[in-house]
């Protein structure tokens, strides 16, 4: 990436994400240590805060949720460590729920900077309310910005997470409104000829709108199917090396 991009804070999707280095409230973090992991990297304005602390309590919640699908959660802010230790704390105290997840004392506002969660000419933190979804290849893949008033949506971040995973595992495409498992879109063809078996395919399976909107479920609905087949495949040609001996 280019390092002038870069530290103007124009990440965009499908540019590698920028690397970091920092303290967190689970000790040193760095994001290359996360390769071969999603990653959903999300911002907030300030510790102790009311509608931070809502969306801190619902990740906690969903963070089984996430590691089920090889994605971890990693929050941030320009306060320091021990006051996100007395912010978690008193999380914890008040709802008896633990932030299983670190949480990124940004307090130059460099990591913040680089991502552009926060304008270099501004040294406000109130437009930091960012998420990144960034696959195991460490390629940002999803961004959204949120206002200082509206709490982020976790069950969408999450579905969000699986939909890529699913698309890529199947090199398909997911229509508005996709949730898992459900019919997803064929890429279109790129030769007159594919367009025509397209066509046929659709009049006899009745599985589309037209050559370049048809549709096709899944084969792979998630991480853990994509693991299965692949392990299955594996025992097939041991069992086929076997057979041959």
């Amino acid at each position: 990436m280019d390092y002038e991009l870069m530290m103007n804070g124009n990440v965009k999707i499908g540019q590698t994400a920028p690397n970091f280095n920092a303290i967190s409230t689970t000790g040193n973090l760095c994001l290359n240590d996360y390769k071969g992991k999603w990653i959903v990297l999300f911002s907030h304005p300030g510790d102790f805060t009311p509608v931070c602390t809502t969306e801190m309590i619902a990740f906690a919640r969903a963070n089984t949720y996430f590691n089920k699908l090889n994605c971890y959660l990693i929050g941030l802010s320009i306060d320091s460590n021990p006051s996100h230790l007395a912010w978690i704390y008193d999380i914890y105290c008040k709802t008896g729920i633990i932030i299983p997840f670190p949480i990124i004392a940004d307090r130059s506002g460099e990591i913040a900077r680089k991502y552009g969660m926060i304008s270099n000419n501004i040294d406000s933190t109130s437009t930091v309310r960012n998420v990144f979804i960034i696959d195991d290849k460490q390629v940002v893949r999803t961004i959204l910005v949120y206002p200082m008033n509206i709490g982020r949506n976790i069950v969408e971040i999450l579905r969000i997470v699986k939909t890529l995973q699913t698309a890529d595992a199947n090199n398909q495409m997911a229509p508005a409104n996709w949730m898992p498992c459900e019919p997803m879109i064929l890429p279109p063809p790129q030769t007159f000829n594919l367009l025509q078996e397209r066509i046929k395919s659709i009049e006899k399976e009745r599985n589309g709108f037209s050559w370049y909107l048809s549709f096709k479920n899944p084969e792979i609905c998630s991480i853990k199917d994509s693991c299965k087949e692949n392990t299955n495949k594996k025992l097939e040609s041991e069992n086929s090396k076997n057979d041959e001996k």
